[in-house]
């Protein structure tokens, strides 16, 4: 299948050809940018080191989509999802969490009305 062509880094000035909005350089720039200047710092205190080790164990423990072997498919998780949101009272618990693809993940978090996460 013929991939889409690469077009230029979104970025002001930068003449790079890209897969994606960014080259790999200013993509890191603009995501360290959101983290400090766009996200709410609330949000920042709930995703911090301690989230980190959490999320990288429960992935440990659930390698694959747990949407995907419902359907019968098994898929690498890459992302943890919490079930009821931090923001509407969810906790960190493990009985909060999901370890999802990322199509799941983008997929369910569209559908709950969150942000679009496409990383």
């Amino acid at each position: 299948m013929p991939r889409k062509p690469k077009r230029p880094c979104s970025y002001p000035g930068c003449p790079r050809l890209t897969d994606g909005r960014y080259c790999e350089e200013h993509a890191k720039l603009e995501a360290k940018r959101y983290e400090k200047y766009d996200r709410d710092p609330a949000v920042r205190r709930r995703y911090g080191r301690a989230w980190k080790r959490i999320r990288d164990r429960y992935i440990s423990a659930h390698p694959l989509c747990e949407e995907c072997l419902k359907a019968g498919r098994m898929t690498p998780a890459e992302e943890v999802h919490h079930k009821l949101p931090l923001s509407q009272g969810g906790t960190h618990a493990e009985s909060n969490l999901m370890a999802l693809c990322k199509p799941c993940h983008s997929r369910i978090t569209a559908e709950m009305g969150d942000r679009w996460h496409d990383r």
